[in-house]
């Protein structure tokens, strides 16, 4: 593994699991193994390394959700089946994207346009969801759609052991929207 790719591991689970602005550049280079100076040539500062690790995360969670809705039959049900079983892992800390704006967003523009174009993407992603399942309006469906994810995933990292019951809620609301965005 090339010494990017294992600065970008080490940060990834350390920024997740404790934040941002918790973790410092020491700690990243000694969970990788990588000097400071070949991190720094590899992100020449934090705030470099903290966007990388975003699109970084953002490939592999979009990477996952759309491998896993592929595979089902109705793709809305399947995205929140998909946050049910996220919800379960161990280390799940909600959102990588809302935890990083809280806590860069109003102070680095890097970080903020990173988190918003990982929305974006969602969105997107869902209203081709939206316009799949024959609704009047896939932009509107879209964006409830979106609520409902992300109202999910912050209502589950707080309250973990609920966090099925939130999935499952959160997908029971998907399927009444869906049904009333096509009939509209």
């Amino acid at each position: 593994m090339e010494h990017a790719e294992r600065v970008l591991v080490a940060a990834g689970e350390l920024f997740y699991r404790r934040g941002l602005q918790a973790v410092g550049m020491d700690d990243v280079r000694t969970a990788s193994g990588v000097s400071l100076k070949r991190l720094y040539q590899s992100f020449p500062s934090k705030e470099a390394l903290v966007v990388a690790y975003l699109e970084r995360r953002d490939e592999r969670w979009m990477s996952s959700l759309t491998t896993y809705v592929e595979e089902r039959q109705n793709a809305i049900s399947a995205v929140f089946e998909w946050l049910e079983r996220w919800f379960a892992e161990d280390d799940f800390r909600g959102c990588g994207f809302v935890n990083a704006y809280g806590e860069l967003g109003a102070s680095s523009e890097p970080v903020r346009e990173v988190v918003w174009r990982h929305k974006q993407r969602l969105r997107d992603y869902l209203r081709g969801l939206a316009a799949e399942a024959g609704a009047a309006d896939p932009d509107v469906l879209a964006e409830q759609l979106l609520v409902l994810v992300d109202g999910a995933t912050v209502t589950a990292m707080v309250n973990p052991a609920g966090a099925a019951t939130v999935a499952r809620a959160a997908g029971q609301a998907a399927a009444a929207s869906v049904t009333a965005a096509c009939r509209e």
